[in-house]
């Protein structure tokens, strides 16, 4: 044969009869191996809740503004995003007081909303004084830390009541006793630790001097905001 003969690649037609056959085999083998390795991969996967709503609220943010009104999430997104951040400050909280304060019960009244803490004075006071006991200081520094990380839009608020007598049959004391000081020291310690001013108030209530009640709310920024309406004109009377 001539070395310097030219020579053509053949085309289907001139292949052999199974060529073609053999062809799509082979196709159809790699496109059932990649079907079966996506199959593996979904089978060992597990779901993260947490980075599943992440991944949410970004696209949520990201095309909110191309949905139609009917459809903005908005409005669900912040009401869920409320909640969620009650439900982080009541744990933290929580978590506050079962590690500086073992002696303390935490009952969750309405969950992302209102909890309540009892402990007894002395574990915090110096007996029958208004000092603050050493062991209770760092207690007093996570509290107000935890209730100036509130978010924009809510409101963290706590208010310290303890027992006390009645001075009569139904009047509890107004001068200087030892549980009104104590609630007044928790307020100055606090107050000198940077707590907002509106996220905190003590007082007094019936009951034993010896029980404290230490109450956390999440609330809306606005719920306490004063509403003035107009007065009615004379007009509207007559």
């Amino acid at each position: 044969m001539d070395r310097n003969a030219l020579t053509f690649p053949t085309t289907p037609d001139q292949q052999g009869p199974g060529s073609s056959a053999s062809s799509i085999f082979l196709f159809l083998s790699l496109f059932l191996l990649v079907l079966a390795f996506f199959i593996l991969l979904v089978s060992i996967s597990t779901v993260e809740n947490v980075k599943s709503q992440a991944v949410m609220d970004s696209l949520t943010s990201t095309f909110t503004t191309v949905l139609p009104p009917s459809t903005d999430p908005t409005e669900f997104t912040t009401r869920d995003g409320d909640i969620l951040a009650g439900h982080q400050f009541q744990d933290q909280i929580s978590d506050i007081f079962a590690t500086t304060m073992q002696v303390a019960r935490v009952e969750i009244v309405q969950p992302g909303r209102l909890m309540r803490v009892k402990v007894p004075a002395e574990s915090v006071f110096v007996l029958a004084d208004t000092e603050i006991r050493s062991v209770a200081i760092p207690l007093l520094d996570r509290i107000v830390a935890a209730l100036s990380g509130r978010p924009p839009g809510l409101q963290f608020y706590m208010e310290f009541v303890i027992g006390s007598t009645y001075t009569a049959e139904t009047s509890l004391p107004t001068e200087q006793t030892l549980e009104v000081e104590r609630a007044g020291t928790v307020a100055a310690q606090m107050a000198d630790r940077g707590v907002p001013p509106d996220s905190i108030a003590v007082g007094i209530k019936p009951g034993e001097p010896t029980d404290i009640e230490i109450w956390f709310h999440v609330r809306s920024a606005d719920a306490d905001r004063l509403r003035f309406s107009p007065p009615e004109s004379p007009a509207a009377d007559e």
